[in-house]
């Protein structure tokens, strides 16, 4: 009787050992595939393009601005340089006028949402209205079609903002050379550090509202000559990715 009981119980322990071992073997496994999941979507990211022309792709967040953005504008055209401008839908509708100019300059546009809120861990049906107020802000301004990248706010993303993106047609940009603008650290810091990271195929972060960026302009009026005695040329993001076919 003893024996039968000792054998039941031992049974009955397997069969717990066993399951425990199939769950933890199941997590495991789901585990291992978001992780694949996240890293596969991450890769899809643009932050450099591999290329062997010198190239090199200047991007501007947060606009337009009433008193800066012309500014870079002006600048821009004194150099014969090209940009992308990752506007802001609300500030877009304020000033329809400067995302048109931008892109009758032959600039690109890109939409960094309407609001500029951080997109980690809202809804997907806040992360849908952010990308398609900011896309029809832009359309509202330049009567087109015209916004073909997306910026996350400050960078920060997670799958599903990545994901929602895809869906409405969107390559996410990044960027290989964060200026540091925004924290102004004076011109001269600023234009020094460009120049010590950039090389061909890179895609800088500038800023051209969300503050005083008098720096900015100073700092630009250091770097792009400065480049350009390097051979390097200011390219749209379109064309920088044409160079290659080769992106990480």
């Amino acid at each position: 009787m003893i024996t039968n009981q000792l054998k039941w119980v031992y049974s009955i322990a397997v069969v717990v050992a066993v399951n425990v071992a199939l769950q933890m073997n199941q997590n495991t496994v789901a585990q291992a595939g978001s992780r694949i999941a996240e890293k596969t979507a991450a890769s899809n990211i643009v932050r450099h393009v591999d290329t062997s022309k010198k190239l090199v792709a200047l991007t501007f967040d947060d606009g337009p601005s009433e008193t800066f953005t012309p500014q870079v504008l002006e600048l821009l055209a004194k150099y014969h340089a090209k940009a992308t401008f990752f506007v802001i839908g609300y500030r877009a509708k304020q000033y329809p006028q400067l995302v048109a100019r931008e892109l009758a300059d032959h600039h690109e546009i890109g939409n960094h949402t309407y609001s500029h809120v951080i997109l980690t861990h809202k809804s997907e049906r806040r992360i849908l209205k952010e990308l398609l107020d900011g896309h029809n802000a832009i359309m509202e301004s330049v009567g087109a079609d015209e916004s073909h990248y997306f910026r996350p706010p400050r960078g920060r993303f997670d799958k599903k903002v990545l994901q929602l993106a895809r869906n409405e047609g969107y390559k996410v940009i990044l960027w290989s050379v964060d200026s540091g603008d925004w924290s102004n650290p004076g011109a001269a810091k600023v234009a020094r550090h460009v120049l010590a990271k950039v090389h061909s195929g890179d895609i800088v972060l500038f800023h051209d509202q969300g503050g005083n960026r008098t720096q900015t302009i100073d700092a630009l009026n250091q770097v792009i000559p400065a480049l350009e005695r390097q051979g390097y040329h200011f390219v749209t993001l379109s064309e920088l990715m044409k160079s290659t076919e080769v992106q990480k």
